[in-house]
């Protein structure tokens, strides 16, 4: 099985091929430049140096959410345009998960996000099983303490959002700290989360792929604020 995934959730920008479970190329681009302009070429790059095509890939995998909504936006749109001339199938992976995938060892790894407004997009996950302990959500980062406070130890936390995690419980016994160039999103582990999905039949035609954005967007959450004056200023 040949697995092309994509990672535009966050601020990098990555590209992976796997072919069943041997990594045959990765790439992680992290300098800045919009999605929008990185990642066809990044995908055409991967091709061309694996020697293959569209018509060879048996399976995408992509960031489903959370995480940037423009970002994730761009991945999805991007995997449905190669995947829908062939129907190939896709996994819409969770960003967190894929997060927690890159990571072994003993303890708990909590997957976080930076979802602006003091929260973070998180999840949880032990990191010998990969069992999740957690589901995926934004939350405040103030929420997280008796979690933090009672997982099993040692601890550490992977994600753009790491450092407002780490700004919070780093000081915390079993709390280890991170190599920041070390936490970020890989879409190696995209695929291997998008490999698990499809042999758990969780894979869906590309017409399916659908944003999770686990939170309004601002606009949404302006137009509510809104509606919710005019009624109450309706009432009074």
């Amino acid at each position: 099985m040949k697995i092309l995934a994509v990672d535009t959730a966050g601020k990098t920008a990555g590209v992976a091929l796997m072919e069943d479970e041997r990594l045959l190329y990765e790439c992680c681009l992290n300098n800045g430049l919009p999605h929008s302009q990185t990642l066809l070429p990044l995908i055409d790059q991967c091709l061309n140096l694996c020697g293959l095509h569209c018509a060879d890939i048996d399976l995408y995998g992509v960031n489903a959410g959370p995480g940037s909504f423009t970002g994730l936006r761009i991945g999805l749109a991007a995997v449905k345009g190669l995947a829908l001339p062939r129907k190939t199938p896709c996994a819409p992976v969770s960003t967190l998960e894929a997060l927690a995938a890159a990571h072994v060892g003993e303890g708990t790894v909590v997957c976080a996000l930076d979802a602006r407004r003091a929260q973070v997009y998180c999840a949880a996950f032990d990191l010998a099983t990969h069992d999740r302990l957690m589901e995926d959500d934004a939350r405040a980062v103030k929420d997280l303490a008796e979690f933090v406070k009672k997982s099993k130890k040692p601890l550490f936390f992977v994600g753009d959002g790491a450092a407002l995690c780490y700004n919070e419980y780093g000081s915390l016994d079993g709390v280890l700290p991170t190599a920041p160039a070390l936490a970020l999103p890989r879409a190696a582990a995209v695929a291997m989360v998008a490999r698990k999905m499809a042999l758990a039949g969780q894979a869906v035609l590309p017409e399916a792929l659908m944003p999770d954005y686990h939170r309004l967007s601002q606009a949404e959450r302006e137009r509510a604020a809104k509606l919710a004056a005019q009624k109450a200023g309706g009432q009074e």
